[in-house]
């Protein structure tokens, strides 16, 4: 009898130690998934960036304004949104870049290409090739879309760090109703300052030809005035928005009732 409880005793603890082995190894488990799910390879949200809350549209001093097919309707760009079609995607298979013209054209007739033009109105301590009053050679300034700081230096790599991005990129816009449009129109919205902004190069090819349903900055401090900024650019061309894109415009602009359109002037 004496050996019996001694065998079960034994039995008892070498459960109990097994029992511990199991809780370590559970709790161990829950942190990696809980690691894995939220700062790991693929974390279902990305960490909380901010930054600017606006960007840059027009400059009068130097710029002169380009016309749009429409003038952008003043009041809150929630009502704007209601005020724009709804409807699906045109095909596009059809789309070519060179519809809307040669890419960073001198259309308000200043003196200097677009490009140049967006450099020099979205940085900040700006400084021209030499000889030139147009040709950024470099700058700074805190990028819109990620919240940070970032140094341009012109050259055949380094400017690829600093890209010029079509607020409605031109891709979405032929879907939405640009096919519609004359090629000086087209023109017009591939250079007008309201659809450009000055942006990380990573973070503007990840956009690609997203629209807001599809891709928002990383800067949360930016979404408001970057959707109303869509919404403005879309109502001075005519262009549609899609039922998913008006859902996600009004999901920002939730927060943010009273977030004016935007306008060039």
């Amino acid at each position: 009898m004496t050996v019996s409880w001694s065998a079960y005793r034994r039995a008892r603890r070498r459960s109990r130690q097994a029992w511990g082995i199991l809780a370590v190894a559970a709790v161990v488990a829950l942190a990696a998934l809980s690691w894995f799910f939220t700062a790991g390879q693929f974390a279902l949200t990305e960490p909380a960036a901010s930054g600017p809350t606006e960007a840059p549209v027009f400059d009068p001093d130097w710029m002169k304004p380009v016309v749009p097919v429409h003038p952008v309707p003043s009041g809150t760009a929630i009502t704007a949104l209601e005020r724009l079609s709804v409807k699906g995607r045109a095909a596009k298979d059809n789309y070519d870049r060179e519809a809307f013209g040669q890419a960073w054209l001198d259309v308000d007739r200043n003196g200097c290409d677009t490009r140049n033009d967006m450099l020099r109105r979205d940085l900040t301590a700006v400084v021209f090739m030499e000889g030139s009053r147009c040709r950024v050679a470099a700058g700074s300034f805190r990028e819109p879309y990620t919240g940070q700081p970032v140094d341009f230096r012109r050259g055949s790599e380094s400017s690829r760090a600093v890209q010029i991005d079509h607020v409605v990129a031109l891709g979405d816009a032929w879907q939405k109703g640009a096919q519609g449009l004359t090629a000086k129109q087209r023109q017009s919205l591939a250079n007008d300052p309201l659809n450009l902004i000055a942006a990380d190069g990573p973070a503007n090819e990840q956009k690609g030809a997203g629209d807001a349903a599809t891709w928002l900055p990383r800067n949360k401090s930016f979404r408001c005035h970057y959707v109303a900024r869509q919404i403005s650019v879309k109502a001075a061309y005519g262009l549609w928005v899609t039922e998913a894109e008006k859902d996600a415009m009004k999901r920002v602009l939730g927060s943010c009732p009273d977030q004016p359109t935007i306008a060039a002037k």
